[in-house]
């Protein structure tokens, strides 16, 4: 009885590796091709793929999907007219001996411009208070709202911007460092940095409503949005689509040019399908495309930081609201004693 049961374990064996020399992986017989080898592409480009087929098998048919989305082969290019842009991953299904398997390929769809530049005009000039460590910026039904960073130093305000006062304040536990905020139906949501958390108030009252944890996104950086989802920076390359109501990270846009992929953008601000952010550790701000990712342009704020008072404390430029009333945009700094209402204006 062992005798027979050791035989027929010996011919199981044999018979489950014989198979798994016949059943090699898509990877090991075929791959994906593209024009010029290359993996990083423009938006609507028109791209020659084929398929490297190393055991020379008869292949019965292909197709490709980008992002589990199909695209159509014509004269053996593919379009890549992507209405989101970044990397992505190129699948090609392959059905060979009466079978249907997938291989891929990862790459990056950039944009098909590149960014334009604009400068700004001032409008006017407001105090500020050189103590805040501004992390974000926004204007809800006229009235400016503003957080603070540090631990020990976060805050949430209602701020007279004419004049610089706080007109209401609450402080941040210590253990949490304050980031960016978006109002939302009578909602202040507020990020902190690396504490994995948000926390949601009361816009009138300032009392504490709920708080969120963070899902795939790293850190809390910039937050703002379009008057359904919300928009959160990261520090990456991602700027995240969270549900107002879940907080739920429901998906993402990447921020590209026409060149490279783009990993610095913080403080946020929506406006007209468009969002703009500033440049981590830069006099600059970016306009991306709300919905793709394109950096359609970059707004040079250099010079502005010199018409601030000097002091050890002085910070980076940070800090962008948009005044609907008023069609403006005023922006400030980390410890900035000016507020600066300024007009956008294309080089």
């Amino acid at each position: 009885m062992r005798l027979f049961t050791i035989i027929t374990l010996a011919f199981v064996g044999l018979f489950f590796n014989a198979c798994g020399t016949n059943n090699k992986v898509a990877s090991e017989l075929f791959e994906i091709k593209l024009e010029g080898n290359k993996t990083q592409f423009q938006q609507n480009e028109n791209v020659t793929v084929s398929i490297t087929n190393k055991k020379n098998i008869e292949i019965e048919a292909v197709s490709y999907a980008i992002d589990d989305k199909e695209i159509s082969l014509s004269d053996n290019k593919i379009n890549l007219d992507m209405p989101v842009l970044g990397s992505k991953t190129l699948k090609a299904n392959i059905t060979y001996d009466g079978k249907t398997e997938a291989i891929t390929k990862e790459i990056k769809i950039l944009s098909s411009k590149s960014p334009e530049v604009y400068s700004y005009e001032i409008i006017n000039e407001y105090p500020h208070d050189q103590q805040a460590f501004t992390q974000g910026l926004e204007f809800y039904k006229d009235t400016l709202y503003e957080s603070t960073g540090r631990k020990g130093q976060s805050t949430l305000r209602k701020i007279d911007f004419r004049t610089g006062k706080i007109i209401k304040q609450i402080d941040l536990e210590d253990t949490y460092f304050g980031e960016g905020i978006t109002i939302l139906n009578d909602k202040v949501y507020m990020l902190t940095w690396q504490s994995g958390i948000g926390f949601i108030y009361d816009v009138h009252t300032f009392d504490k409503l709920d708080s969120f944890k963070y899902g795939s996104s790293k850190e809390g950086w910039g937050f703002t949005n379009d008057g359904k989802e919300l928009y959160k920076s990261d520090g990456s390359e991602k700027i995240w689509l969270l549900n107002p109501e879940t907080l739920a990270e429901e998906g993402h846009i990447e921020t590209v040019t026409n060149k490279s992929i783009f990993n610095k953008a913080n403080e946020l601000e929506y406006v007209d399908g468009k969002i703009y952010a500033n440049v981590w550790q830069k006099e600059s701000m970016m306009i991306i495309h709300a919905k793709s990712g394109a950096i359609e342009g970059v707004i040079n704020f250099g010079g502005l930081k010199n018409k601030v008072t000097k002091h050890a404390g002085l910070d980076v430029l940070n800090g962008v609201a948009y005044n609907p009333t008023r069609a403006t945009f005023f922006v400030t700094g980390k410890n900035w004693d000016k507020l600066f209402e300024v007009k956008i204006i294309k080089k």
